[in-house]
C-alpha cells in the first residue's frame, strides 16, 4: 500500500511538470510567433506617449549639466508628432510645458529616427527603438553631438 502510495505520488508529479512544460514552451512557441512577421512603420507608434528623460546637456559658460524631464508626446501615426515637456537642468534650472513639435521615420525593423524642432533653426536628432509592439519606444539623442539625454516612452492607454 505504501509503494503504491509513492508510484501514485511519483507519476502525478511527473504529469505535472511535463503537462508544465508543455504549456510553458507553447507559451515561449507563441511568443517567438508573435514578433515574427510583423513589420514596423510610423502607424506602430500612433498616440499618447509619457516620456521620461534624463542625461546630460551643453549649458552657459562652457559647462556641462545634468538634465531630467517628463515628456507627453503625441504621435499621429503618420510621421508628425507634437509634445509639451517639463525639463530641469542642474543648471539653468526648469522650464516648464514648454511645446514642441517634429517629425519622425520608422524602419521595417522598429527601429528608426526622430528629428525635434525646440527653436527656429534648432534640430535634435534622436535615434528610436520601438519594442513590446510599440507599447515602449527606447530613444537616445545623437545631434547635436555635445547633447547624450536618453527616453523611455511608455503608451498611454484611454480609459
Amino acid at each position: 500500500m505504501r509503494k503504491a502510495g509513492w508510484v501514485a505520488t511519483a507519476a502525478a508529479t511527473v504529469a505535472v511538470v511535463v503537462g508544465g512544460a508543455r504549456i510553458m514552451n507553447a507559451n515561449d512557441h507563441h511568443n517567438d510567433e508573435r514578433g515574427r512577421g510583423r513589420d514596423c512603420s510610423e502607424a506602430t507608434i500612433r498616440g499618447d506617449y509619457g516620456i521620461q528623460i534624463q542625461g546630460t546637456r551643453p549649458a552657459p559658460g562652457g559647462l556641462t549639466e545634468s538634465v531630467v524631464g517628463v515628456v507627453l508626446r503625441t504621435y499621429d501615426g503618420r510621421g508628425s508628432f507634437s509634445q509639451v515637456s517639463n525639463v530641469k537642468g542642474s543648471i539653468t534650472g526648469t522650464v516648464p510645458d514648454a511645446v514642441g513639435f517634429g517629425t519622425y521615420e520608422v524602419n521595417s525593423d522598429c527601429a528608426g529616427r526622430i528629428q525635434f524642432f525646440p527653436a527656429p533653426g534648432v534640430v535634435v536628432e534622436e535615434r528610436l527603438v520601438i519594442v513590446d509592439d510599440g507599447r515602449e519606444i527606447r530613444t537616445a539623442v545623437m545631434v547635436p553631438t555635445p547633447v547624450a539625454i536618453t527616453g523611455v516612452h511608455q503608451r498611454i492607454h484611454a480609459r
